[in-house]
């Protein structure tokens, strides 16, 4: 068969990953695959406008290598942090790590600039809309996806599709209330899961704990990071070990009440510490097995992320390309064992 013809025979769309620090894109057919894939500067720290040149500008690339290749595009999608209202096309806010990102007719602009149908959801979301269609959790029909990193994101897919809550306010999973009166999140509340079991929280509790029992200076113990505490923890050490514990069973609480509420059918982790290696989801697994309600843990597995860092653009992609995707496997229940 001609190239051509397998061309023909796919659909094809642009994913857009907006980040704090890039924006990555991707040209990604109907199989999950990225035909070609890039990041820019996302300029994050300068303002809205400039944030959105970029996120045109790395869709006109896309597709300019696209049109190069004869590749038909059926529109974009992308990926951005905060609360995204789908009805009106806009980025509501509460995205921290991007300023002045609130009130933004993202989708609109891009059409306009690009000629190209063009739909936005949340990254989080989308990167665990990805890990169902195509990774971790192919198969599976409801799941619950976690990203650990600067906070904690998530998704929930319902009957294989995205569940967000009405006019698309909810799913903030790492909002979920676990302290009462305890430390301040940065959205303005307090207590909230991941302001304590977030990959930032580990460094934060480790160095904290560092300086007061050593003596170390912050500027000493600042370049500590999650990488650095995993390989301490897996040598041994007695603080790294304490603080890794801490935040497995903090996690492990956390997904057990989600479990609770969901009873899903498998539960994915994704980010740096998910990739550290099976032991960081099998003690994840330990803890919510143990606090979880057993009968809504009956058909639940767990298990990491499989797409590294193209999840957020390939599941952008799939904005578009759902449509033209079809669920052909059946579920097979699978444990992680804890002992």
């Amino acid at each position: 068969m001609h190239e051509q013809d397998l061309i023909n025979k796919k659909t094809y769309a642009i994913g857009l990953d907006l980040g704090g620090t890039f924006v990555k894109y991707a040209l990604v057919d109907s199989s999950g695959n990225c035909l070609t894939h890039g990041k820019l500067p996302s300029l994050a720290h300068v303002s809205a406008e400039a944030v959105t040149d970029q996120v045109v500008k790395a869709a006109s690339q896309s597709l300019e290598f696209a049109r190069e290749n004869g590749i038909p595009v059926q529109g974009i999608g992308i990926g951005t942090p905060g609360i995204v209202d789908e009805t009106q096309r806009i980025v509501v806010g509460a995205a921290e790590n991007i300023r002045e990102w609130e009130n933004i007719p993202l989708a609109d602009r891009v059409e306009e600039e690009v000629s190209l149908p063009t739909l936005i959801g949340n990254d989080a979301n989308l990167m665990g809309l990805a890990e169902t269609r195509f990774g971790a959790a192919r198969g599976y029909s409801h799941v619950v996806f976690l990203t650990i990193g600067t906070g904690i994101g998530g998704a929930v897919v319902i009957g294989h599709q995205l569940f967000n809550g009405f006019a698309n306010r909810g799913t903030e999973l790492g909002h979920i209330p676990l302290i009462a009166d305890g430390e301040p999140c940065a959205c303005g509340s307090v207590g909230y899961l991941e302001t304590y079991a977030s990959a930032t929280a580990l460094v934060r509790h480790y160095q904290t704990t560092l300086e007061q029992t050593t003596g170390k200076t912050a500027s000493e113990t600042a370049a500590i990071d999650g990488e650095e505490i995993v390989s301490r923890y897996l040598q041994g050490e007695t603080l790294a070990v304490q603080c890794m514990e801490r935040h497995f069973s903090l996690l492990g609480r956390g997904i057990a009440g989600l479990i609770n509420i969901f009873s899903p059918q498998r539960i994915v982790i994704g980010g740096g510490l998910a990739e550290a290696g099976p032991f960081y989801i099998r003690q994840i697994a330990q803890v919510a097995r143990q606090h979880a309600m057993p009968d809504c843990l009956l058909n639940t597995s767990f298990a990491a992320a499989t797409l590294g860092n193209r999840a957020g653009c390939i599941g952008a992609a799939s904005l578009i390309l759902r449509t033209c995707l079809t669920q052909t496997e059946t579920y097979k229940p699978e444990t992680i064992e804890t002992q």
